[in-house]
């Protein structure tokens, strides 16, 4: 059996559709046993052993793991979970308050999004804010650092709180979204985290890759049912969790992203960030 490692957030529910409903679900169990974690977590059992098929951040892609073709969590445009948040008191252009960003303070769930943020400052505004992480209270994170990074639920909350942001904030906020920042420096698709596995651990890759495209289909074809469950969960507004996964969420893994997650890893080699990835190890 595989051991998956998933991410508990909301934006996967279309990929983990059919291994959270019947029918599907019963059947998958004999095969897969699933479990949720952060992302950065997923990636660490992933190395370590501790699972053999995870929902990671690109981040921590390595020659040893191989992608999974067909799905991905990326954005074509403004993805809305990924927040940069950056303090404006003299009302600067988005550029010049960018620049003006000495520290950051990020949320420690996902490297992906924290490398992001690096190859924003250091490769395309030639700036090195020094950056820590911190729990993902904006007010609080804000308190100490020019800039916040928020990612997941947590930035799709501070989005829907936004008005009492504004107004508990002493000073005027840039509300950046870091996909769109992505997509207007190199007109590609922002990726967040694909379906990695040890190679070593699948026995028919066919069906593996038909397994989690099959999933993914089945759950962008009951949205609406995933929606209902969701708005329980979080405090978000119906109708946001349904453009948040129609509209803001990309699922297809396309000519696209594999380009730019190759710029993403590229960028972050020539600033030391991460070690080289020269190619992408498909399975």
């Amino acid at each position: 059996m595989l051991r998956v490692a998933s991410i508990a957030f909301l934006n996967p529910a279309p990929l983990l559709y059919d291994f959270e409903h019947e029918p599907r679900a019963s059947q998958l169990r004999e095969n897969y046993t699933l479990h949720y974690t952060s992302p950065a977590q997923c990636a660490t059992e992933l190395h370590e052993g501790r699972a053999d098929l995870g929902l990671i951040p690109i981040a921590s892609l390595t020659p040893d793991l191989a992608i999974v073709p067909g799905c991905t969590i990326a954005s074509l445009d403004e993805v809305r979970s990924i927040l940069l948040l950056v303090k404006n008191p003299d009302h600067r252009d988005e550029n010049d308050a960018l620049r003006k960003v000495r520290t950051l303070a990020a949320d420690a769930a996902s490297r992906s999004s924290q490398a992001y943020a690096h190859i924003l400052f250091r490769r395309f505004l030639d700036t090195h804010p020094a950056t820590y992480e911190a729990p993902a209270d904006p007010l609080e994170m804000l308190a100490t650092a020019d800039a916040a990074l928020l990612i997941g639920d947590p930035a799709l909350l501070a989005r829907e709180h936004r008005a009492e942001i504004d107004a508990a904030s002493p000073t005027p906020l840039l509300w950046l979204d870091l996909a769109s920042l992505w997509r207007r420096h190199t007109g590609l698709p922002w990726v967040a985290a694909v379906w990695a596995v040890r190679p070593e651990a699948v026995t028919d890759a066919a069906e593996l890759t038909a397994d989690l495209n099959a999933s993914r289909d089945n759950g962008l074809r009951h949205i609406d049912q995933i929606v209902e469950e969701w708005t329980p969960r979080i405090a978000l507004q119906a109708e946001t969790i349904r453009t948040y996964l129609t509209h803001n969420i990309h699922y297809t893994l396309d000519t696209g992203c594999i380009e730019s997650i190759h710029l993403f890893r590229n960028l972050a080699a020539e600033i030391n960030l991460l070690p080289p990835l020269r190619t992408l190890r498909m399975l």
